[in-house]
């Protein structure tokens, strides 16, 4: 049996209270998804082409899905993720607008195994809490944290955090393993870290 830190426990309670949150802010702008996929393309300077990565929406997360289609609209390679294995760095499969996805396991929907894997060089990152300093609370298992140190390893990256508004906090509790977001984009602002 592990022992549970502070910084675990304190991380967990965070956890809680953000899910509570993020419901209520999705329940009062389900639609959010479209102003956040607007003010992206209005804030952010993608390179032309470059393949990016985005997430399937799972319950109350903000919806990524109009964000997703212009990004593919506008010529990028778009990457979902998929878990291959815990404790290892997510891997990302092509999605198009008419594919059909599969269950990834955690509750995710992906792109089925035929597709081909894409290195994204943006990456737009779920979380369920964020601050202004730029560090993000995610799920617990580290699977975006272990995938932002090993892409950068290999070059640069832009990781940008999409929330709810209502997602921010003071300050993220964190360890040093925690990967810092370059931006935070919600459905009322874009804030460059």
């Amino acid at each position: 049996m592990t022992a549970t830190s502070p910084l675990d426990v304190e991380k967990g309670e965070l956890r809680r209270a953000m899910k509570a949150r993020r419901a209520a802010a999705f329940a009062a702008a389900p639609e959010a998804g479209h102003a956040l996929a607007s003010r992206i393309f209005a804030a952010i300077h993608l390179p032309p082409g470059a393949p990016c990565s985005g997430f399937w929406p799972m319950g109350d997360e903000l919806d990524l899905r109009p964000l997703l289609a212009r990004l593919h609209f506008a010529g990028h390679a778009v990457g979902l993720p998929v878990v291959v294995k815990r404790g290892t760095p997510l891997l990302f499969r092509r999605w198009q607008p008419s594919d059909v996805l599969v269950s990834g396991g955690y509750g995710t929907s992906v792109p089925g195994e035929d597709k081909p894997v894409v290195t994204p060089e943006v990456l737009f990152v779920p979380l369920l809490a964020f601050d202004r300093q730029g560090y993000r609370l995610g799920y617990g298992g580290g699977f975006y944290d272990r995938t932002l140190q090993a892409l950068r390893g290999a070059g640069p990256r832009l990781a940008v955090g999409v929330a709810f508004a209502a997602q921010e906090v003071e300050a993220v509790p964190r360890d040093h393993y925690d990967q810092k977001l370059d931006w935070i984009v919600t459905e009322a602002e874009a804030i460059r870290l």
